[in-house]
């Protein structure tokens, strides 16, 4: 990414925006929500985050990248291991998060509440 300052601290920082689906942009290019990093007393590069909902599509994409295949083709037990690391990441507390991982999953919210309470009782 060019025109940014400090290539080194962009490459640095880039791999923690992209897994956050968020987007660099120069830093008199931030708007009031954008978050503007400085290194050494100068201001580098502003990182507009995304909505939350956003970030769930993005969690979603990453899992499937992570596991090589779409969400809904994985087994039970693989499908029972992504609602965890989603739970983790905070997945369900997004509005609409629980039908949004269910419709990604090919199940019904009903087996995704049934995979948390089973992490729960575990």
């Amino acid at each position: 990414m060019t025109g940014l300052g400090d290539e080194p601290f962009v490459a640095a920082v880039k791999p923690l925006v992209d897994a956050m689906g968020g987007e660099m942009l120069p830093p008199d290019q931030a708007g009031p929500d954008d978050v503007v990093l400085a290194w050494e007393g100068t201001d580098v590069v502003a990182v507009r985050l995304p909505q939350l909902a956003d970030s769930l599509d993005h969690i979603l994409a990453a899992m499937e990248r992570r596991c090589g295949k779409p969400l809904a083709e994985l087994d039970r037990k693989a499908k029972q291991e992504v609602v965890r690391i989603l739970e983790a990441r905070g997945a369900f507390s997004v509005r609409h998060g629980v039908e949004t991982v269910a419709g990604a999953l090919g199940v019904s919210r009903f087996t995704v509440y049934n995979y948390l309470n089973r992490e729960k009782g575990a």
